[in-house]
């Protein structure tokens, strides 16, 4: 057994390397789409899943092609004209929606420098504002109206300027509801510029955050459970669940489904908890590892909500749940590199290998699997080479692909190659889809929207 999983190893070792060592060739099309020299992206994707080999070396997750049948019909989530971004992860359920874009790839919109400072990938939009944060903690208000930054607030006091800030932040009838990796937690009024309460838990929070009627929840890195009255930052309840002593990628996961609360732990325990008795209801463990101890490492996305199903994207599983029992309906050696996608009853995701992949999410069925990089090989007459992919989203009826190198590629919901088109700016955050638009920060920390 030692010397197979000694043999697994260095074949996934000898794959990395080969992966970063093509990465840093250069390519030469025409198209221009295969160049990228984000090298320090490529690392830590890579290093991302070394974690986990000595984890899983005795498992091979799916990385098949299955072509979709002749007959394939895949009904999605109608459309929908977005116009606000108030959760990291859009809704409660951490699902975003089939959104509408308008489709001319034109530059409507650039702003001056929004920061000096490295800017949190993930932003908000809240009745015409871009909320974002920065490194060094600023928490930044930019009115498109105004066009012009309206409100800048930093709540920590000097002796705490050299230290990096992590703020997770969500927003609820103006008030924005901040944690970070220092232990505070604080709800700020910045329409009327007034920090209303404030807390110290001396703990790092590593979760996002949700909100249910009156109460607010987050996480700690000790993986226990915040509970409190959003009004006046009284704690309601705080709830301990298993310990982690190793730190990776993987940050706690908090969703809302039909009134019940999910938390997902970094020691990959899932948790229902029931909102208005503030207890819990049922949990599992999800760690796949031979040796279940505190300092295994586990790999999660966020928890996703979708009608009566959970569905939990592990390295090397996806688990599909009974959201009111916890009982598994499937379970696919499937490993997905983002946060999967639900829309109608199919999931999308894109795995390590570049896949994109949709199943059935009611019996987990692979309805279809294809290669990216080959089908952009192929739309552009060229030989396959490395692409490096920012984020995926579901647009206009279909599966909108955005590269690091700000190409972006259309697939229809069937898995066919539609358009392939370059940005006219480059990504440096996660998208969001306002009216008709794509907003995003560059990689100059400007606001853009793209028509």
């Amino acid at each position: 057994m030692e010397k197979c999983g000694y043999r697994n190893k260095r074949i996934i070792f000898n794959l990395l390397s080969t992966l970063i060592i093509l990465t840093h060739c250069s390519f030469d099309n025409k198209s221009g789409i295969w160049k990228n020299k984000d090298s320090q992206s490529v690392k830590k994707n890579v290093d991302r899943f070394k974690d986990f080999e000595k984890l899983y070396a005795e498992t091979e997750t799916f990385n098949s092609i299955v072509k979709p049948s002749s007959t394939i019909k895949i009904l999605l989530d109608p459309n929908k004209r977005n116009s606000s971004w108030t959760d990291e992860y859009y809704q409660s359920t951490n699902n975003p929606a089939n959104f509408r874009y308008s489709d001319l790839n034109n530059l409507v919109f650039k702003s001056k420098k929004l920061s000096k400072f490295e800017i949190k990938k993930k932003f908000l939009y809240n009745n015409g504002d871009i909320i974002i944060s920065d490194i060094k903690g600023n928490i930044i208000v930019y009115s498109l109206e105004k066009e012009s930054i309206i409100y800048k607030y930093n709540f920590y006091k000097k002796r705490f300027k050299k230290i990096n800030k992590d703020i997770n932040f969500i927003i609820e009838d103006g008030v924005l509801f901040v944690t970070d990796n220092l232990g505070y937690f604080y709800a700020l009024d910045y329409k009327n510029e007034k920090l209303l309460w404030a807390k110290n838990f001396k703990i790092p929070f590593r979760s996002n955050l949700k909100l249910q009627d009156k109460i607010i929840i987050a996480s700690n890195q000790d993986n226990t459970i915040n509970i409190l009255n959003k009004f006046t930052g009284e704690t309601l309840r705080s709830i301990p669940t298993e310990k982690m002593v190793l730190k990776n990628d993987f940050k706690n996961s908090l969703a809302i489904l039909r009134n019940n609360i999910f938390f997902l732990n970094t020691y990959g325990s899932l948790y229902s908890i029931e909102p208005n008795k503030l207890k819990i209801k049922w949990f599992l463990n999800l760690n796949q590892s031979l040796e279940l101890v505190s300092d295994n490492l586990f790999y999660s996305n966020p928890i996703l909500g979708h009608k009566e199903n959970v569905v939990i994207s592990t390295d090397p599983y996806l688990y599909i749940l009974n959201a009111n029992s916890g009982a598994t309906i499937k379970k696919i050696l499937i490993t997905s590199i983002f946060q999967p996608l639900i829309s109608g009853n199919n999931l999308f995701l894109i795995t390590k290998d570049n896949l994109l992949v949709c199943i059935k999410l009611d019996n987990g069925k692979i309805l279809y699997s294809l290669d990216i990089a080959q089908k952009i090989a192929e739309h552009v007459n060229s030989k396959k080479k490395t692409i490096l992919i920012n984020s995926f989203s579901v647009i206009n009826d279909q599966l909108f692909v955005f590269l690091k190198n700000s190409y972006l590629v259309k697939f229809t919901k069937i898995g066919r190659t539609s358009e392939i088109i370059k940005l006219p700016a480059k990504l440096n955050s996660q998208p969001i889809f306002i009216e008709e638009k794509i907003i995003f920060i560059n990689n100059k920390n400007n606001l853009v929207i793209i028509d």
